[in-house]
């Protein structure tokens, strides 16, 4: 364990890290500023001068929903390198596997909480069917830039150009 004595105190650097962690790990669960630092008991301004000493970029918050998606490896990792907030991608199987495996009520609590998070972003990026992509516009109010992958119903895995979806992710990130 590694301390340093500060004055007349013996510190722990472990214990500042554990609780560093803690703190950007409930942020990221989309806990506010200030009910972290009550569940942590440290005071709000510490808690905001410490997400400042580590920003790295500030702007608009981008989601991604997608499916049914061929290539879904390939887009998840365009989706880390780019730093996307937030993003939704399945295959034809793993859309109909979300809805099969839940209870009514289980799938509805679902929908509501991703519908939240998406919301929380202020663009979403939509690729999907002509279908989809109308139910979802209708349901935010966030700027939304579709890719339209086929007419609906589309039953298998569709292929998404990796190049014009970072394209899209870059110009965003430009405005």
């Amino acid at each position: 364990m590694e301390l340093i004595r500060i004055g007349d105190k013996v510190v722990s650097i472990p214990k500042i890290e554990r609780a560093i962690r803690e703190i950007v790990n409930l942020r990221s669960k989309g806990l506010s500023q200030q009910e972290t630092a009550e569940r942590l008991k440290i005071d709000r301004t510490f808690v905001s001068r410490l997400e400042s000493i580590g920003e790295i970029r500030k702007g608009e918050k981008i989601a991604v929903v997608g499916f049914p998606i061929k290539n879904i490896k390939e887009i998840k990792e365009l989706m880390h390198e780019e730093g996307i907030d937030f993003h939704i991608l399945m295959t034809d199987k793993e859309r109909w596997d979300f809805i099969k495996n839940k209870s009514g009520i289980e799938l509805f609590n679902n929908i509501l909480e991703l519908t939240a998070k998406i919301r929380s972003c202020e663009t979403v990026i939509i690729i999907g069917s002509d279908y989809r992509i109308k139910i979802i516009e209708a349901l935010l109010d966030n700027q939304i830039i579709t890719i339209n992958i086929g007419e609906s119903p589309i039953s298998e895995d569709k292929y998404v150009n990796p190049e014009i979806l970072r394209e899209i992710i870059t110009k965003l990130k430009e405005e």
